[in-house]
């Protein structure tokens, strides 16, 4: 009768999940050094500021043509980013 070298199957499964656990790094968040990064950044940061908004929102701002519009449009059209709320809020409607 041939004996198996590695044990029984609980302590192979044991000994495979250590080995994978100590094999894996943590993964630090890596900051895009892109420019095409670093502006999808800033936006979505920008988007986090404004609350939010769904594309209906954009529409009731900044019209038609707001889901389309960049951050730096729609702040040139009257209301930036941290103003949307309370542009939201008081029925504001751009006409563009």
């Amino acid at each position: 009768m041939r004996k198996n070298k590695s044990g029984s199957p609980k302590h192979r499964a044991a000994r495979k999940r250590s080995r994978a656990a100590s094999t894996e790094k943590p993964q630090a968040t890596k900051k895009s050094s892109t420019g095409a990064g670093k502006n999808r950044a800033e936006g979505i940061r920008l988007f986090a500021l404004a609350g939010r908004p769904s594309k209906q929102d954009f529409v009731k701002v900044y019209g038609p043509n707001g889901p389309k519009m960049t951050w730096e449009q729609r702040a040139a059209a009257g209301v930036p980013a941290e103003k949307f709320q309370a542009a939201l809020a008081s029925g504001i409607r751009q006409a563009k």
